[in-house]
């Protein structure tokens, strides 16, 4: 019962701000035809009822467990109506508020009764009144955000970027000068709609030749199964030195209501083998020595580990034991919160620390060296190259999404980190 009456409150939300909103579009056709006006408000209450269904069955039915390839779409949909409102609903909020306040002019100040037929209202320079131009700018404020939104999805959800970064480590042995790391992060399966573009962006990490490769968690959204379709694709990611990857978050299935726990163990044991049959090598708190030339270094991979809300499963002192003579460790982490809640502090000498998570929010703005995110409202680390001291931490943009099936501003990456002697 409490659900259901939160769905309603929700729903009642929805109405009241498609009501608001049509006050714009009753102005804006006032003048048109019967016909026109009539296929207005069919399409706009009809747009109406549809949301307001959609979040009931998303909300009152086991969709999003069922069909959970419908799940982004049903959620992109809510939001981006529900913001595009919201938005649009403040222009006319603006002329609202101006009428109340002239309302109140007239009475308390002035003490004029307002004459029988309405005054002129003032004009823009373009002639048109101010109720007109805040109904057309609450109109294309409404509109902005859905095309936005749908250039993100057609344009921005595979526009993968290949990011090169060199850094410098005086400990590295002579022998890894000039040594090439590919990081993948965040590919979540589960919400891929183009496997051709997919490939793709395989295709390009492996024209980059790297030495190794690194995934830093995140092969799914809920459910193991969801990568099946994938397998063959990243499959195809080799490399001379190997691929190391680790778990992130959302491969422990997490999320979803699981028939038993059972169930949910043999999720992630499926979660495992599915890393083996793509060979790559899991590292579960644990840790590899690579070699060449006589000379080595480290590569660590832990369990997610966040600070706050986020699972600790990480063993990061099980994962670094047997590592203290390695002249140079990089470490495999999903969540950047690790970084300064317990690799920084504890460990200081792990030199980089690769991680993902934050998906650069899959919206903001980068111009040259200046970048911007709602992700750095809740992230201290939320994309690109860090350092403190004499230690690093990379946070990969991620190469797929989760929620809005797309991205604006912050496009998938593939990271190519170079490391250097000097």
């Amino acid at each position: 019962m409490g659900k259901f009456i939160s769905v309603a409150i929700l729903g009642l939300i929805i109405f009241l701000l498609d009501l608001y909103m049509f006050g714009a579009i009753r102005l804006l056709t006032e003048n048109s035809s019967a016909s026109v006006k009539r296929w207005v408000f069919i399409v706009y209450w009809g747009l109406s009822a549809f949301t307001i269904v959609l979040m009931a069955v998303y909300n009152l039915t086991n969709i999003r467990e069922q069909v959970p390839e419908l799940r982004q779409w049903i959620l992109f949909w809510l939001v981006a109506y529900t913001i595009s409102k919201v938005l649009g609903g403040f222009f006319l909020l603006l002329d609202d508020i101006w009428r109340l306040f002239m309302w109140c002019w007239r009475k308390l100040v002035i003490n004029v009764e307002a004459p029988s037929s309405a005054p002129q209202q003032p004009t823009t320079p373009a002639g048109i009144t101010r109720s007109e131009f805040l109904a057309k700018s609450a109109l294309v404020a409404t509109a902005v955000p859905m095309v936005t939104m749908g250039f993100g999805i057609l344009s921005g959800a595979h526009d993968y970027r290949v990011r090169h970064r060199r850094v410098v480590l005086p400990n590295l042995p002579k022998a890894f000068n000039g040594f090439k790391i590919a990081q993948l992060s965040d590919i979540h399966s589960g919400s891929f709609f183009n496997k051709t573009a997919v490939a793709g962006g395989v295709e390009m990490l492996l024209e980059q030749k790297p030495d190794v490769i690194f995934f830093t968690g995140d092969l799914v959204n809920n459910m193991t199964s969801e990568v099946r379709d994938y397998v063959p694709i990243f499959s195809k990611l080799k490399a001379p030195f190997g691929v190391y990857s680790t778990l992130g978050n959302h491969d422990y299935g997490e999320y979803i209501q699981w028939p038993s726990q059972e169930a949910k163990r043999q999720n992630l044991l499926n979660m495992v083998q599915v890393h083996r049959q793509m060979g790559w090598d899991l590292l579960m708190n644990e840790h590899r020595r690579i070699k060449t030339a006589g000379e080595e270094i480290a590569i660590l991979g832990v369990e997610n580990w966040g600070t706050g809300r986020w699972p600790k499963y990480g063993r990061l002192e099980q994962a670094y034991a047997g590592t203290q003579d390695m002249p140079v460790k990089l470490l495999l982490s999903h969540d950047p919160t690790h970084w300064d809640g317990q690799i920084r502090p504890l460990f200081p000498d792990i030199d980089i620390t690769f991680s993902g998570h934050t998906h650069g929010f899959q919206f903001g703005v980068e111009i040259g060296d200046f970048r911007w995110s709602p992700a750095s409202w809740m992230y201290k680390q939320w994309a690109d190259l860090y350092q403190e001291g004499n230690q690093y931490l990379y946070v990969n943009r991620g190469y797929g999404y989760l929620g809005f099936p797309g991205r604006v501003g912050i496009l998938p990456e593939i990271t190519i980190l170079e490391l250097a002697s000097s």
